[in-house]
């Protein structure tokens, strides 16, 4: 049983958290001492700054765990270097919930370029630095030196989207599952409330690690010894229609089907195999009817479990409704940027039926819509409106799509069996609940809560669904957009849509004219739509990227911003970029593997800046679209470069030849080396340059003698 914990002290809080809040978990020994605890069961590390709100990860594991009765600390972007942070609280009683954060670890520290960014949001004053690369790694590995023999349960998105044998951009190779990268005990993925707590309870009441191998939701490697058990009752099975009931009892699992993958080692070597993989796997990720998944690694298998079930609306307001101080750890004295921007937010709902092949939150949140109560929400709300450093605006309410709150399949039944990947693509289905009144409901009430003046929808609108609900669009313009829309068209070609799993360009269109009307109608004709495009995704070349720089150009749109397609581990679209095929029809896909090409199409979507003159202009010339330079109505570019393209590259070329270019020659006859001075000597080379003697061995006697 979880040990008693004691009442603990108060800590500095607002005055109105009281009401509404309790202490952040202690992030040091002195804060775990004021408790009155000498030790905790649980240390959460975490590559995240420790904000204490309900979108951080660790926020949520933190107060399911505390709300069960277990002491937890946070480790909070430790120093890496040594494991003496991991030393901090003592011996754990239970294990280490290890994390890189809400963020992949390598995402969050480099572009698409591969360029290292300037700033972490989750980190304070915006930092970088303050985790390392592949911060699941190490912090398995830190965890491991510092008490060896305590579990080490890794979860986060950087481990659910690297769970099995995944490509990774930055080193341009096939890793194995981060299960055995990282020598973790467990690796939760998804959502990891129930698993956290289950966990801890289990561990708690005497049983150990192995024994938590029938959880939904986990990946494991099994040893060596039960790995060729596994193997040999697998019997060659290689496809999701069959099961091998006699491997069940290797794996000691209670769900109904086993899928063997193509192992490692043939998914690394061959691109056919890593797509077939990666079909595999996605189309097992419905927790109704997902089977059990194992990859072998050379010797050891590394184990799936079918995804956790999703929560009732019950189990979600419960853990939304924990006392969460709503802000960082009061020791920060600069802000962190993701908790200024979500700070007065409101998650309504999560997971997403959307599809889209490029996006990671059907991964990790699962496909069917998980939504709160509506009175859970306004209550939040309230507790919003209560904080004297509320300004009255509710920035958000909503989670990965704004418009899917309550939308779930009418046929439970069907459901349970489907193993569609997208909803709404290329059609929305027909037994899909789309009805909006809930949000329009819930949207109607939040904005009349005292001290609420405005609520916006930030989240991204699915504008396919939104058109199904005129009413929908008229409150969403009247009432709940801050002057700019954001959606997302992604492409103008029906080719590249098709693989993003997006509808049509039209959609957009449509879309944007009842917007238009609905604001003029709100006595807001001045609102505008905000689109966000991506560059380099899968099947999208030069000609693609020229028609959808047209498509910006006739109408009148000029992003500030670009999105640059990232292949993330796990994703479809990264296994359709890394292997240069549709994984389910196995037709070849065109990909802009090459840092030039992604450059060139960055820059067509940005064809009205100056500066981008040139670029373009090469684009151009090698798509043979030479029609679109010059002054017509539809020309990208004019035919003479700008002033700011030429200082741009003026800037560049000095930048090329900044430092001292002149070579020094050294003079021997001051007892110099020969050579460039300042320069490492060369590498001896030659005939055996560091034989002891200058006399080399006569080549008579070496003919008349080979063993000489």
């Amino acid at each position: 049983m979880p040990t008693p914990t004691a009442k603990p002290a108060r800590l500095s809080l607002p005055m109105w958290t009281e009401r509404y809040a309790a202490p952040h978990a202690p992030t040091t020994a002195e804060e775990m001492r004021a408790r009155g605890w000498d030790a905790v069961d649980v240390v959460f590390v975490t590559g995240d700054a420790y904000v204490d709100h309900p979108s951080f990860a660790m926020a949520i594991l933190h107060r399911v765990l505390e709300r069960a009765g277990f002491r937890v600390a946070i480790l909070s972007q430790p120093a890496w270097k040594s494991c003496d942070p991991w030393r901090a609280f003592g011996r754990p009683r239970l294990f280490f919930a290890v994390s890189a954060g809400n963020m992949d670890s390598m995402i969050n520290h480099y572009t698409a370029n591969k360029k290292v960014r300037n700033d972490d949001a989750y980190s304070p004053g915006g930092r970088i630095g303050l985790r390392p690369d592949r911060a699941t790694l190490v912090y398995c590995q830190r965890a491991r030196e510092a008490f060896p023999g305590v579990p080490v349960i890794a979860g986060g998105v950087e481990a659910s989207l690297r769970r099995l044998a995944h490509y990774d951009y930055w080193s341009d190779t096939v890793k194995r599952s981060i299960v055995l990268d990282s020598k973790a005990d467990l690796v939760v993925y998804g959502m990891g409330e129930a698993n956290i707590t289950e966990i801890a309870k289990r561990l708690a009441a005497g049983q150990t690690v192995r024994d938590l191998r029938d959880l939904r939701g986990i990946a494991y490697a099994m040893g060596a010894k039960e790995s060729e058990e596994l193997r040999s009752a697998e019997c060659g099975v290689r496809n999701e229609d069959q099961s091998v009931s006699s491997a069940h009892s290797a794996l000691r699992t209670p769900h109904s089907a086993l899928v063997v993958l193509p192992s490692f080692e043939e998914v690394r070597d061959d691109k056919r195999k890593f797509a077939e993989a990666t079909r595999v796997i996605h189309t097992n990720t419905n927790p109704f009817n997902a089977a059990t998944l194992v990859q072998f690694h050379d010797r050891q298998a590394v184990v799936q479990t079918p995804p956790a079930l999703p929560l009732s609306q019950a189990e979600m307001d419960a853990v939304f409704d924990l006392p969460y101080t709503r802000r960082p750890h009061p020791s920060y004295t600069e802000p962190v940027p993701a908790h200024e921007m979500i700070k007065d937010s409101v998650t309504s709902m999560r997971g997403c039926f959307g599809g889209c092949t490029f996006c990671s939150i059907t991964a990790h949140q699962g496909r069917i819509i998980q939504s709160r109560s509506q009175e859970s929400i306004l209550k939040e709300v309230e507790k919003l409106a209560a904080d004297p450093e509320f300004k009255g605006v509710v920035s958000d309410i909503g989670g990965a799509t704004a418009n899917m709150y309550q939308m779930r399949c009418t046929r439970p039944e069907v459901e349970a069996k489907c193993k569609r990947l997208s909803c709404i693509h290329p059609t929305v289905c027909k037994l899909l609940g789309t009805d909006h009144s809930p949000t329009i409901e819930l949207l109607q009430k939040a904005r009349e809560v005292d001290g609420v003046r405005k609520v916006f929808v930030s989240s991204g609108i699915r504008m396919d669904l939104a058109q199904l609900s005129p009413e929908y669009v008229s409150e969403l313009a009247a009432h709940h957009t801050g002057g700019r829309l954001k959606v997302a068209p992604e492409h103008t070609s029906p080719k590249v849509l098709a693989l993003m799993k997006k509808p049509n360009i039209d959609n957009f269109g449509t879309f944007a004219e009842q917007f238009a009307e609905a604001s003029a109608e709100g006595g807001k004709p001045k609102q505008q739509i905000v689109p966000y495009f991506i560059a380099s995704h899968p099947g999208c070349d030069l000609n693609e990227m020229i028609d959808l720089a047209l498509y910006l150009k006739r109408n009148g749109y000029r992003p500030d911003q670009v999105q640059d397609f990232i292949p993330a581990p796990f994703d479809i679209a990264t296994a359709l970029w890394y292997t240069g095929l549709d994984i389910f029809t196995g037709k070849p896909v065109k990909v802009a593997r090459g840092m030039r090409d992604r450059k060139m199409q960055r820059a067509l979507m940005q064809f009205f800046k100056p500066e981008n003159w040139f670029t373009v202009r090469e684009a151009l010339i090698e798509a043979g679209r030479q029609d679109l330079i010059g002054s017509g109505c539809d020309c990208l570019i004019p035919a003479q470069p700008p002033k700011e393209a030429l200082d741009k590259r003026r800037r560049e070329a000095n930048r090329a030849v900044e430092g001292d270019h002149y070579h020094t020659v050294a003079n021997p006859a001051n007892g110099e080396k020969p050579g460039e001075r300042g320069a490492e000597p060369p590498k001896k080379t030659g005939y055996r340059p560091d034989r002891k003697t200058a006399r080399r061995q006569d080549k008579k006697k070496r003919k008349s003698d080979p063993g000489a």
